[in-house]
């Protein structure tokens, strides 16, 4: 079997770089699936038994995108199994097709093993999802082992590979050498779809600033489907205060007021985020407790509360207020979802709240203005200034804000199927210091300034 294909430079590196992980990424309609296709075919020509799958979020989208070009393309040098959704090919090889739509569909994943393994649009499924199916990528034969992701920015993968391919920020157990830089796909690297369609470049610079930068530019920063898309987390603000909602921590003001907001858990996590706010009335968050349980790594679980009683959570919360140097000595009044005021099990929770003097108040639970409360804070004015700041040390806040997406069905709304605990305990604390909307000055200026790709150099 002889396949041959001419790759643009990029595709060609996403085709032989040595790496075990390779993601290759970044505007729209730059090539990545045209050259994972490719790749999965050449591939199965040059090594005679080796295993792949390409997976992607719904099996409509896989046999769009990749069953039926492979159709057309193999004909009948290749034998396809519709039942097991696989190309066979005469030297042995094969090109199997997965899904992953939701939970119960990792199943069908747990325990199989393949040499090569495919996340088209990889940023549409959760980090815990990725991780899984990359766990897949094993074997004692003498194929290669790699995993190839394709993705634009945006979804719920995106602070995953994000961390991974363009901040390059490791943890334990994740071997650096291993993961390629991103290879960073412009829609100007597709010469094919520019002289088919010439147009298609017009129709994404006629788009809103934020998604022109996202779906154009292939900007990390600015994503499709983000809540919070104002949201920045730029390293070069962070002593500045200037174009990052993320800074380095500092001791407040005795002057500044400090208190706390929580939304309750125990199956799943509870939130307490401590703020301050400074004489412009501009907040900080200073302090949390993320009550989630954690991995090896110290990472949060997911969706997977401490289950403390409540007694044990307010009785630490009264030991953190007396022992922090930041909180100790001061008088800190407390706001939490109204749902620990009612009383339909028993004692309500404030009340053992109250018993260990964390003392609350029932918060706003106004979803939709609560909401415009958190853009209104977030917007950054003409000097880059903001009226939220978050410290770095608050690593469960800033993880968990990129997740957020718009309701599919109430779009004004955030996705309430998502972990979005810290996101309710910090709009009962918005809700509680409401501000008047920004008025805008001028256009959405972006954080990296006049050029949006100089952090994707390829040099």
């Amino acid at each position: 079997m002889k396949i041959e294909f001419a790759p643009t430079e990029k595709q060609w590196r996403f085709c032989t770089d040595p790496h075990k992980y390779i993601a290759y990424g970044g505007a729209r309609g730059g090539g990545k699936s045209w050259a994972l296709r490719m790749n999965a075919v050449t591939l199965a020509a040059k090594y005679p038994g080796i295993k792949e799958i390409i997976i992607r979020r719904t099996l409509q989208e896989l046999r769009n995108n990749h069953i039926n070009p492979l159709k057309e393309l193999l004909g009948k040098t290749a034998r396809y199994n519709k039942e097991e959704r696989t190309f066979y090919m005469p030297n042995g090889s094969s090109i199997t097709f997965g899904y992953c739509d939701n939970e119960g569909d990792l199943g069908q994943y747990q325990g199989a093993e393949y040499d090569i393994i495919y996340l088209d649009e990889a940023t549409q499924l959760p980090e815990e999802w990725i991780k899984i199916i990359m766990a897949c990528c094993r074997g004692v034969n003498s194929f290669p082992k790699h995993v190839y992701l394709t993705c634009n920015p945006g979804g719920q993968g995106h602070s995953y590979v994000k961390r991974l391919f363009v901040d390059r920020k490791f943890k334990a157990g994740e071997a650096p050498e291993e993961y390629a830089p991103l290879i960073q796909a412009l829609v100007y690297d597709n010469k094919a779809l520019m002289e088919a369609d010439p147009n298609y470049i017009n129709a994404l610079r006629g788009l809103p600033p934020k998604l022109r930068a996202a779906w154009l530019e292939g900007s990390w920063d600015v994503y499709e489907g983000a809540f919070f898309e104002e949201f920045r987390d730029n390293p070069d603000g962070y002593e500045s205060h200037q174009w990052s909602h993320v800074i380095k921590p500092f001791a407040p003001r005795r002057g500044w007021e400090i208190f706390r907001s929580m939304d309750w858990g125990y199956f799943k996590p509870f939130s307490v985020g401590w703020y301050a706010v400074d004489y412009d009335g501009v907040m900080y968050r200073i302090l949390e407790w993320y009550g989630a349980q954690r991995d090896r790594n110290g990472e949060a679980i997911p969706d997977t509360g401490l289950r403390m009683s409540p007694e044990q959570v307010f009785a630490e919360i009264y030991r953190m207020e007396h022992e922090h140097p930041w909180l100790k000595g001061r008088k800190i009044t407390g706001v939490a979802d109204p749902a620990i005021f009612k009383s339909e099990t028993g004692i309500p929770i404030s009340e053992t709240a109250a018993a260990s003097q964390v003392f609350f108040t029932p918060g706003d639970n106004a979803r939709i203005p609560g909401w415009m409360q958190c853009h209104y804070r977030l917007h950054f004015d003409e000097n880059g200034r903001s009226m939220f700041y978050v410290f770095d040390s608050c690593r469960d806040f800033i993880r968990t804000i990129t997740l957020q997406q718009y309701d599919q069905h109430k779009k004004e709304d955030m996705d309430t199927t998502l972990e979005d605990h810290a996101m309710d305990e910090w709009r009962y604390a918005c809700n509680q210091r409401v501000i008047s909307p920004p008025v805008e000055t001028e256009e959405f200026r972006p954080m990296w300034g006049a050029d949006p790709l100089n952090q994707f150099s390829e040099e």
